[in-house]
């Protein structure tokens, strides 16, 4: 075994640096370029349809932004970089595929580009009832984020390839369960709004702070997997582990305060056109 691991070292180091390359396996581009003809495809139809409503140069730019993100996350070096060396990389991964991704996903859609799949979601969403809540899915985010960082799971998913890959999706899913109710592609029966959905943000975001603080400040290595890998760029195990700590506090942080902004922003737009219309109501009676 030790021999083994030695000699795995050895190659992915090669001459002191680390073994940096793109991913082109057709099992990871695939899914990608299915899902851009697909958006393509519906986006062309809606601006030809409705005239662009719901079809905006602003949801092309988010499209474009969410296939970088899933890009870099699944066959830039970044892939190899936090699987064979450093925490903090394959944090920045699980950021783009959790949290980044999802919501310019999301940002992307309307109901005209999900035609016909939008009136089959309202019958779902009528099917499932009082589940159908945005309560759920805050708390399906949080049960998969937190699940896959216990260390059991985490050194798991990092030896086995079909785990690691449901990994990813989980992260990816839970991601769209925890934005959907408030970017609301779809509107909910059950959607957030004003103060409920600054609450269910701020909610969301310090419940996985409680992670981030533990592994930025931690003082020993809580995934083994790290603890066997070659060490670049001067960081120990630990100092890594800090760093990736650190990362997702900075990008919760950061996401938070921009969404927060956002909110504000359609509260205030929102109570001007609620005045608006009560003085045109007032000025018909």
């Amino acid at each position: 075994m030790p021999e083994r691991a030695g000699a795995k070292i050895a190659l992915l180091l090669g001459n002191g640096h680390p073994n940096l390359e793109w991913t082109l396996a057709p099992s990871v581009l695939a899914p990608l370029a299915v899902y851009a003809g697909i958006y393509a495809w519906r986006f062309r139809n809606a601006r030809r349809e409705e005239g662009g409503r719901g079809a905006g140069a602003w949801r092309a730019l988010a499209f474009a932004g969410a296939m970088v993100a899933l890009l870099a996350a699944v066959a830039s070096p970044l892939d190899g970089l936090g699987e064979n060396y450093l925490f903090s990389a394959h944090m920045v991964q699980h950021i783009l595929l959790g949290d980044i991704a999802p919501v310019l996903v999301l940002l992307a859609l309307s109901r005209v580009i999900m035609r016909p799949a939008t009136r089959r979601l309202m019958s779902v969403e009528r099917r499932l009832g009082r589940l159908a809540h945005p309560f759920t899915g805050l708390v399906l985010w949080l049960v998969l984020i937190y699940v896959w960082h216990i260390p059991a799971m985490y050194d798991a998913a990092l030896n086995s390839p079909f785990l690691h890959g449901l990994e990813h999706m989980s992260f990816f899913m839970a991601g769209i369960a925890l934005w959907w109710p408030l970017v609301q592609p779809v509107p909910m029966r059950r959607g957030l709004q004003g103060l409920a959905a600054l609450g269910y943000l701020v909610a969301a975001k310090m419940s996985l702070g409680v992670l981030g603080l533990y592994l930025a400040w931690g003082s020993s290595v809580t995934y083994q997997h790290y603890e066997t890998v070659p060490r670049i760029w001067g960081l120990s195990a630990i100092d890594d582990q800090n760093v990736g700590g650190a990362i997702m506090m900075a990008e919760q942080t950061m996401v938070l305060g921009i969404a927060l902004l956002v909110l504000f922003a359609r509260l205030i737009n929102r109570s001007e056109a609620d005045e608006l219309r009560e003085e045109r109501l007032e000025a018909r009676a």
